[in-house]
């Protein structure tokens, strides 16, 4: 691929390789669709591009829903304008500096699957919850696990998260007790944006996969582990995960992500609708920091369940897609302590602190604590390619009834 004409900074995770979607305004203006380039945005609603109605909207869902024939089309006539110098003097003057624009939700969220690909997390917390027993479940490299979260609390990054309250259980006390979470905790994954639909009652194969995924985000799934603990027997996780899951403004396109996929060693094999087709594991290495400490860098290539598994294991009992809908990976671990993705990993329950650089401490989130997530993958000419940043900082707890 020829190089742009645009500057792009050494080390930008937005190279002419990339160009992710995302939905910004400026002051004044009405929301519409961009591509990052380097340090700007490129307003595509003032270009000529195929299926250019849909770029003036202020959601990714109209050019989603057009499906891969319309993606790969404005892909490739967006990569000619931003690397033919013949098209420079029209193309710069829709070019806009990222610190001049407001980035909101990049798509309408239909749907919100979570699930459960890690074997190093799901192993991790089954040393924690279940000491002396098999860490993993006897279903778990058997399909992917996941549960349905709340669609409506998918919030873009820089949201502030407010801090839940709820029931939970301290191990001390016969009863439960309401109040504010004390044990907040992250989640470092990796989520997947469906463009095509499809039927209810028709099963997507995993060969299917790119039929129907747009493409990828970073996603913070908090979790209140006080009252997730105490609610999910038997009925799996609820209050204590619903209040908030922070996304990415930047969608990278599942084109710009061929060049990262990996394919894990699964032992036993999946049954056959879980092999179908070639894996799309992702060679992505993600990074955590805590006020700006860096505290993890969870690799995603290590995964044990593939994106392309989830969707086939979603809608094998002919469960449809709609276009918005979002499933994300779950907390993804490596073998090493400093490859955890979240903090009742990486301080064993709370057992054992973090000591961040300025000398505090932490087992769970504080409020004012600011939590941020990036990923990038290095393709095989030495490009850098990511996917910006998913940030949230935790505000203090709302007034709940019965609080007066």
């Amino acid at each position: 691929m020829n190089r742009s004409w645009v500057p792009v900074p050494d080390g930008s995770d937005f190279p002419i390789h990339n160009l992710p979607y995302g939905v910004f305004s400026r002051p004044g203006e009405a929301p519409r669709v961009g591509v990052a380039i380097g340090d700007a945005v490129l307003d595509l609603s003032r270009l000529d591009l195929p299926a250019a109605g849909s770029f003036a909207a202020d959601s990714l869902n109209p050019f989603m829903s057009q499906g891969p024939a319309a993606w790969h089309a404005a892909r490739s006539r967006i990569t000619e304008l931003l690397t033919d110098l013949a098209h420079r003097r029209a193309v710069a003057r829709h070019l806009i500096p990222q610190t001049e624009v407001r980035m909101h939700l990049p798509f309408g969220v239909a749907d919100y699957v979570d699930f459960y690909a890690s074997e190093n997390h799901a192993a991790n917390l089954g040393q924690i919850f279940r000491p002396g027993q098999e860490p993993l479940t006897a279903n778990w490299k058997h399909l992917p696990i996941g549960y349905h979260g709340r669609a409506g609390t998918v919030v873009a990054s820089g949201t502030p998260v407010v801090r839940p309250s709820g029931q939970y259980k301290r191990p001390d006390s016969a009863a439960p007790v309401f109040g504010p979470s004390r044990r907040l905790d992250i989640e470092a994954e990796i989520g997947f944006v469906v463009g095509t639909p499809s039927r209810r009652g028709q099963p997507v194969s995993a060969a299917n996969f790119a039929d129907h995924v747009f493409g990828a985000v970073l996603v913070n799934d908090w979790s209140a582990r006080d009252i997730q603990a105490w609610e999910y027997v038997p009925l799996g996780p609820f209050l204590g995960k619903s209040f908030a899951t922070s996304i990415s403004p930047w969608v990278v396109p599942l084109e710009a992500l061929t060049q990262a996929r990996v394919t894990p060693r699964q032992d036993p094999s999946p049954l056959p609708y879980l092999t179908d087709g070639h894996r799309w594991g992702l060679d992505l290495t993600m990074e955590v920091r805590l006020n700006g400490h860096l505290i993890s860098r969870p690799p995603f290539g290590s995964a044990y369940w593939t994106p392309d598994q989830q969707l086939a294991h979603m809608t094998v009992n002919g469960a449809s897609l709609r276009t918005g809908d979002l499933y994300a990976s779950g907390t993804i671990s490596g073998p090493r302590h400093d490859q955890r993705g979240s903090l009742i990993e990486l301080t064993w329950n709370g057992s054992e602190p973090l000591e961040l650089p300025d000398g505090s401490r932490r087992t769970f989130l504080q409020d004012g604590d600011t939590v941020t997530i990036s990923a990038v993958t290095h393709l095989a000419n030495g490009t850098t390619l990511g996917f910006g940043e998913v940030t949230g900082t935790i505000e203090p707890t709302a007034t709940h009834p019965g609080d007066q």
